[in-house]
């Protein structure tokens, strides 16, 4: 988080060292090679190497200096050259330095210009322009036909090119040389405007005409020795060189230190950009500003990670990435870096490793590039308002400030384009104006402008004499800028207090101490995710569902596990519990934890009025700057030039520091390195390091680059870190997924959560092609699309290089069919099509390996540290892939929705019984979870066919029929195969009965119910399958084959059994999330369904007077329907009863008797009609005649019993598939 820091035994110093950088005359001009300038640049663009020249006090043992990484900082670009034509105006940037553990150092620093007053480094600049001139002569001369077409346009590149050389000439004799100097203080926390100030003060001594009062020394000695960091919760005066500066810091209670403008991020990004990349943060996507001004991509950064309270960024941090460091942007890791623009160069021309997953944001053109499929985050149209109307008050325009930005002009000619898809995405109005009119029609503005009318004043000037009245000790700027960051930054920690109000009911403790669990972290489930989410509203899942699986959340949840009491909870941890508990205190009343109601942020007034006690009285005034022992002569200075400082009287501070004695305890000085570690563990010293390491490891092998020795082996070893941590990653998600999937089984060996919900797979295989992307961008040598992926399976294709000829074929089929799907338009969603297609067939692992076995063409397209070349982890990595043969998955049918699909259709009739004499006009219809195809007529003895359709999603049932012409209308099906041919998944559909009249029990028409078939093609690759789908039931004849010796086919107990496991599925998948239902199709009508149970049960103890004669349960329906009994409620449901026979007896379709039954058992589930019906027959004086007394429908107890189990599907809606009630109208 902004703002942790100080070394572990720090005395509680404002700041640590004080810098300069610049030129070392000593050394002369040397070019900056890592730096990647091009040397067809003159020589006033080109960049030279800076030296730290000078540090104050030259080390100090808790936090060591890094010269390295403090001279890339400062100056990232290194040295610029100007002269007296050109603008030399100060800049001022912060920077961090993070430590391998994590912990952080920041920098500010105030970069100059003075005048070079040494003759060699003139002189070598001099040369360098002859050098250059001569070379330009030689290389742009143009031809002589070609001098009057050039002076015709008056524009021609030649001339233009001209131009800018005399623009950037340099002649000694005529132009004064200067170059860039920086001064910076390095300090433990993050007090950026403060420091601005003091740095600014100090270049204004050396500027003004009137010396300093004092010697520059005396003003840094004062800042690095007698100015102490404010404890927390106070504030601090302290003097400039020519004024005082005020700083405060948070109480333990509230928020922590945040010291960069909001303000400026909204202004140059707008809400929406700014809540966006919020979101792609939170997510753990790669994230690369872009802008001219390194203290903007500090201010970006910071404020992104500051908002995302109380979670925080784990991965690689660089806001600033020095020019020497570009090679990083290779590392195939989540990352928040920002990149310097020199702005010339625009978007198109930067070439990155890997955009696949990449969040691009050019903050100065209010413009930001997003990764494909981001969810949006939860309320986010409620949550962009609360946010527009804090800035509105402010006076800032919501959609930002395009005069901030450098390209107003680019952006006005995107505004058309960004408002079609802003509306498309939900994203608030359009434009300026309806953003505008939205937030006036707010009740609160509303009421606000009403009071300020009546009252008569403007809101600045009601905020102002509240200021007047408290005496606030900053300028009324400053002030507004506090004002509005902690508005903001309240709104932003308000939506995780609502989001996560409940959490810690869902976290999961260990069972074993906390050292064991600890060691054995990586197996273990730290949160109960299952369940959390089933208690969300179903429009945050997208979002949270993928929240819940980065890194940052992870880390959260540790750290609340390994945290024993209130006193040893994290700072952060505490301060975000007791705004939790709070909510949860508001909520007895008004229960709103699982509602997607919109709670706007109350703690607003509370948190600004902390900050205004604070500057209203001011804690502590630190020792004023005083003059020094110096020697006589010492701390003149020339105006104009930053001077030579006596390093004698700043190397060492004084002997006693009295404020720190007094107000600095040595228990506060403990904790303040703690503030940092906001995600360790409180185990002892050891452990506690130990744990961070390990913790660091988890999600990403490199926290933050080397910034110092940058040579070919160092850059290797980190490369060889990221495909370890590749490597690790993919055993990791592997497993999670696996374990997943397989649910109870894997939750009973000890592994994990129950039921994966459909919004968790789809999570999890999202990772996974995110992991593949980063993985083939890793060391890629010439990026040929914004896939890498996708554009190595082309490059793959067009060589013809697989050796199997099969699997060339399997290959290019594959890349043709996801080519051809017009739904996906880009690279990334083509690669992503095709890894869940190949995950849906089992054959990713296969293909990977095959594209992986063109070692020439590997060789060509990627560096030799690549992940890809790394044989013994790329082995491994196949193999993990592999496990995934191990379970079904639907990824690429369940997600492309509306493709076009062709299926296979197969009719197996009977061998036996003459289906080659089939006279009549057969037809089917096949359905689908997602849709079903309508009649599709098969011609006449054409038994084989394939059509096109839109996506039907796992096939359910089969309707087949014919119209019964012809002399021999009689079919015997055996039964039915249909094939997606994309997927390849095959479903059977078992029939085994007769279609036709006065065949079986006379039906025309059947519902098949499928099967899915285990695929035989990869049998050497597979070990295991989850278990197949129910079939269907039609292989056991329907009717009842009456005989003198019948015996009941299961006694009552089975019979029981058989009732209590139908009703049971039927229970558990209405309690399932809606999105994770299978097809309740099969539940009623599938083997072991309700349909077959409760035939068992009319069959059972059933006698008949005829011989020799096949007798159904719907020939008996229809004889109760004339033995209605007295009583009137009775009479009534009896009513109903035959209300429903008659409208099956009447429907148009040619269904048989056995499909009748199956139909009034269907009606009667989703009427809750089963057991009155149940009771009912029970009564009925017809059963007494036509059971045995042996039968369970005689049996009272039995009857009584069932009756209670099928009044349990009375609290479920139960909606039927089309297919099985078509032509019924009840």
């Amino acid at each position: 988080m902004s703002g942790g820091g100080g070394g572990s035994s720090a005395p509680g110093r404002f700041a640590d060292y004080f810098v300069i950088c610049g030129l070392d005359t000593e050394t002369g001009l040397e070019p900056d090679e890592l730096s990647g300038e091009n040397f067809e640049q003159t020589p006033l663009r080109r960049t030279f190497k800076s030296k730290v020249l000078a540090r104050y006090p030259e080390n100090v043992e808790w936090n060591p200096f890094d010269q390295d990484a403090v001279g890339m900082l400062c100056m990232p670009k290194g040295l610029a050259f100007k002269t007296q034509a050109d603008s030399r105006e100060p800049q001022f940037h912060s920077f961090i330095i993070t430590r391998e553990d994590g912990s952080r150092t920041f920098g500010f620093s105030l970069t100059f210009f003075e005048e070079v007053t040494s003759k060699q480094i003139c002189s070598a600049m001099q040369t360098l322009y002859h050098m250059h001139n001569a070379e330009y002569d030689i290389l742009h001369t143009p031809p002589t036909n070609d001098k009057e077409s050039c002076s015709s346009t008056g524009d021609c590149n030649g001339t233009s090119v001209s131009k800018l050389q005399r623009f950037n000439s340099y002649d000694i004799s005529r132009d004064t040389l200067y170059v860039s100097k920086c001064i910076c203080l390095i300090t433990p926390m993050s007090f950026m405007k403060a420091c601005k100030k003091v740095l600014e003060q100090l270049h204004q001594a050396v500027t003004s005409p009137q010396p300093p009062p004092l010697p520059l020394e005396s003003y840094i000695y004062n800042i690095l020795y007698e100015v102490p960091l404010p404890p927390a919760g106070r504030s601090l005066k302290f003097s400039g060189v020519y004024g005082p500066i005020i700083c405060q810091r948070p109480s333990t209670s509230e928020l922590p230190l945040f010291d960069f403008p909001v303000k400026e991020v909204f202004e140059l990004l707008g809400v929406e950009n700014v809540v966006q990349l919020f979101t792609c943060a939170l997510l753990e996507f790669q994230i690369l500003l872009y802008s001219q001004h390194y203290q903007r991509l500090m201010t970006v950064a910071e404020t992104i990670t500051a908002l995302m309270f109380p979670f925080q960024w784990q991965h690689v941090y660089v806001p600033i990435l020095p020019a020497s460091l570009l090679h990083f942007l290779d590392a195939p890791v989540p990352y928040l870096m920002g990149l310097h623009s020199n702005g010339l160069d625009d978007r198109s021309k930067l070439e990155l490793p890997q955009e696949a997953n990449l969040c691009f944001v050019d903050v100065d053109n209010h413009f930001i590039e997003l990764p494909e499929d981001l969810p949006q985050f939860p309320n986010k149209l409620e949550f962009i308002q609360e946010i527009s109307e804090i800035l509105m008050a402010f006076g800032i325009p919501p959609e930002g400030n395009l005069h901030c930005s450098e390209s107003a002009s680019k952006m006005k000619s995107l505004r058309a384009c960004d408002l079609v898809s802003d509306k498309r995405n939900g994203n608030i109005a359009g434009s300026p104006l309806n953003s505008y009119e939205l937030l006036k029609e707010n009740e609160t503005i509303a009421r606000l402008q009403a009071l300020v009318k009546r009252t008569g004043v403007s809101l600045e000037k009601s905020s102002s004499s509240h200021k007047k009245d408290l005496k606030i000790q900053c300028d009324e700027e400053e002030f507004k800028i506090y004002q509005l960051n902690i508005q903001i930054r309240e709104v932003f920690a308000n939506r995780f207090t609502q989001m996560f109000a409940d959490y810690e009911v869902f976290v999961i403790q260990p069972s074993q101490d906390k050292e064991s669990w600890f060691t054995n972290r990586e197996q273990m489930q730290n949160f109960d995710k299952a369940s959390f989410l089933s208690d969300q509203p179903e429009p945050y899942l997208p979002f949270l569902s993928r929240f819940l699986e980065t890194q940052m959340f992870a880390s959260f949840i540790d750290n609340k596990i390994m945290c024993h009491d209130e006193d040893d909870k994290d700072p952060v941890l505490r301060v975000f519990d007791s705004r939790v508990d709070k909510i949860r205190l508001l909520n007895v009343r008004t229960p709103t934890l699982r509602t997607s109601m919109y709670q706007k942020c109350t703690t607003i007034d509370e948190a600004e009025k902390s900050i205004e006690l604070r500057l209203a009285k001011i804690d502590h005034t630190a020792v004023h700057p005083h003059l020094l022992d110096m020697k006589i002569g010492q701390g003149k200075y020339e105006l104009g030039f930053f001077p030579k400082l006596q390093s004698d009287v700043l190397s060492t501070g004084p002997a006693s520091n009295k404020w720190t004695k007094r107000n600095a305890p040595a228990q506060w000085r403990r904790k303040d390195r703690q503030k940092q570690h906001t995600e360790h563990l409180r185990l002892d010293n050891d452990q506690r390091e130990k744990y961070i390491q390990e913790a660091r490891n988890l999600g990403s092998t490199i926290r933050q680059p080397k910034l110092s020795n940058l040579s070919p082996s160092v850059i290797a070893q980190t490369n060889w870190k990221f495909v370890e941590g590749l490597l690790k990653e993919c055993r990791n998600k592997t497993k999670r997924m696996l374990v997943e999937k397989m649910g109870r089984e894997a939750v009973e060996l000890g592994h994990g959560e129950v039921n994966i919900t459909g919004v968790e797979e789809n999570t999890l295989i999202a990772s996974l092609c995110d992991l593949l992307e980063r993985i083939w961008s890793h060391g890629l040598q010439v990026k040929q699309g914004k896939s890498a992926l996708w554009s190595h399976l082309l490059v793959q294709k067009n060589c013809h290089t697989l050796t199997i000829p099969s699997m060339s074929f399997s290959f290019s089929f594959f890349s043709r069919h996801i080519q051809n799907i017009s739904e996906i338009k880009t690279d990334v969603g083509k690669a992503r099509a095709w890894v869940r297609l190949s995950m849906e067939k089992k054959l990713l692992s296969r293909h990977l390996k095959q594209l992986l076995s063109d070692h020439e063409l590997t060789k060509k397209l990627y560096k030799r540290y690549a992940f890809l070349r790394c044989d013994d982890e790329k082995e491994q990595f196949l193999y993990h892939l592999l496990s995934f043969n191990a379970v079904d998955y639907f990824c690429f049918t369940n997600v492309f929705t509306t493709i076009l699909i062709p299926y296979h259709i197969l009719i197996v009739p009977s061998k036996k019984l003459g289906g080659s004499m089939f006279t009549a006009n057969p037809w089917i219809c096949i359905s689908g979870e997602l849709g079903e195809t309508g009649v599709l007529q098969i011609p006449r003895n054409i038994l084989e066919m394939t059509f096109e359709c839109q996506n039907l999603g796992k096939l359910t049932t089969v309707q087949i029929g014919h119209d019964n012409s012809g002399l021999y209308a009689k079919w015997l099906v055996e039964y039915v195969m249909v094939r997606n041919e994309i997927t390849g998944h095959t479903y059977k559909f078992p029939c085994g009965r007769w279609l036709g009249k006065g065949m079986d029990d006379g039906s025309l028409e059947r519902i098949l119910v499928g099967e899915l078939l285990t695929s035989h093609t990869e049998a050497d690759e597979r070990q295991c399958r989850t278990p197949p789908l129910q079939q269907s039931p039609s292989m056991i004849r329907r009717f009842v084959t009456i005989s003198p010796n019948n015996k009941p086919k299961l006694n009552t107990g089975q019979i029981q059994e058989a009732i209590g496991e139908a009703v049971n599925g039927i229970v558990k998948h209405f309690h399932k999330p809606e999105k994770e239902r299978g097809s309740l199709t099969l539940l009623l009508c599938g083997e072991g369904g309700l349909v077959s149970a409760l035939e068992q049960v009319f069959q059972h103890g059933f006698k008949s007077p005829r011989l020799f004669k096949n007798v159904f349960i719907w020939d008996f329906l229809g004889k109760w329907e004339d033995a209605i009994p007295e009583p009137v409620c009775i009479f009534e449901m009896a009513r109903n009863f035959c209300r429903f026979i008659t409208a099956i007896n009447n429907t148009p379709r040619n269904i048989g008797k056995d499909g009748k039954f199956q139909m009034l058992v269907c009606l009667g589930a989703r009427d809750h009609l089963l057991h009155h019906w149940i009771a009912l027959l029970a009564d009925c004086p017809i059963t007494a005649q036509m059971y045995e007394d042996i039968a369970l429908i005689k049996d009272h107890t039995l009857v009584n019993s069932l009756i209670r189990v099928l009044q349990t599907l009375q609290e479920f809606n139960i909606t039927l598939e089309a297919s099985l009630v078509k032509g019924i109208d009840i």
